[in-house]
């Protein structure tokens, strides 16, 4: 008996602990985001300085005002909504077409094609190279320029591989001995039950296509194609240079701040990929861990 008591009182202190380490790992994780948005809100110039605080200091939404009284904000958005959208759906295409057969021991040459892909993540053709090839396939100054150098990505194309060949080969032979051709199998079977891989390269491939600026700063000079990254950039280049000046029209040091602009920029970049995390987070857990175990 006094063991087992004394065992009760030891799981209920592992589990305190347990409960306190959590608590403080998840303060420390979420307060981050928590801060810039009450920095973004407030007008108080100690913002500037990064002072902590749990709520804004003077709130005002001047900050937002100014992100978005830029023109170009919402060509910006629309033009990164279809780099995304666009862009995340042929990805997946592309890469679950090229990994389901690379998954395969029957494909002949199928190692070699793996390792010619994993080569790629080793050396690359370098920037100036990639340019050339961007520009003389006339993608340059179009859209298409943020999409197709890197519609493939070797790592989530590995994950891929390594989730196909998690999938029991019996379930395949089954329909074909029923029949059903490659391409079925693929569109009725294969697809269906790779739920967990889906929504966690589309989780990758997604962000990657909504984070990105530095393509965009190489390949695309005209101001209406600009993305929402390269938009945003330009918009705190302005009020650094505003606040140095001395002066931005009615959004003046009295009720906005530089820093406070840097924060809002930083919620406007985040907020719209952060809401898709929900929606794929029962899946994501899965099909990194399948991935990564098989990999």
């Amino acid at each position: 008996m006094g063991g087992r008591h004394m065992s009760k009182k030891h799981g209920s202190a592992f589990n305190i602990f347990n409960i306190l380490l959590l608590t403080l790992i998840s303060v420390m994780t979420i307060y981050p985001f928590w801060y810039v948005i009450m920095a973004s809100l407030t007008s108080d110039d100690r913002a500037s300085q990064f002072v902590y605080y749990l709520w804004p200091v003077r709130p005002t939404l001047a900050a937002y005002r100014m992100v978005f009284s830029t023109n170009s904000i919402l060509t910006a958005y629309r033009n990164t909504l279809f780099v995304t959208v666009v862009g995340t759906l042929l990805s997946l295409v592309i890469t679950a077409l090229t990994a389901y057969p690379l998954s395969k021991k029957r494909l002949h040459g199928g190692k070699f094609l793996t390792l010619m892909f994993y080569f790629t993540m080793l050396f690359s053709g370098g920037l100036v190279p990639t340019f050339l090839v961007v520009r003389g396939l006339g993608l340059y100054n179009s859209l298409w320029s943020l999409i197709w150098p890197k519609v493939v990505l070797v790592y989530n194309l590995l994950l891929m591989i390594a989730f196909f060949k998690s999938i029991p080969d019996s379930l395949e032979e089954s329909a074909s001995l029923d029949g059903a051709n490659d391409i079925v199998v693929l569109a009725r079977i294969i697809f269906p039950i790779s739920q967990p891989i889906f929504a966690t390269m589309t989780l990758f491939y997604s962000v990657n296509y909504w984070n990105s600026w530095f393509d965009a700063m190489i390949y695309i000079s005209r101001s209406i194609l600009f993305p929402l990254q390269i938009v945003l950039r330009e918009i705190i280049q302005i009020a650094d240079l505003t606040f140095v000046g001395g002066g931005a029209g009615d959004l003046t040091m009295t009720n906005l701040t530089t820093q406070s602009v840097r924060m809002a920029t930083i919620v406007v970049a985040i907020l719209p990929i952060m809401c898709v995390y929900p929606f794929l987070q029962k899946h994501f857990v899965k099909g990194v861990m399948i991935g990564a175990i098989k990999a």
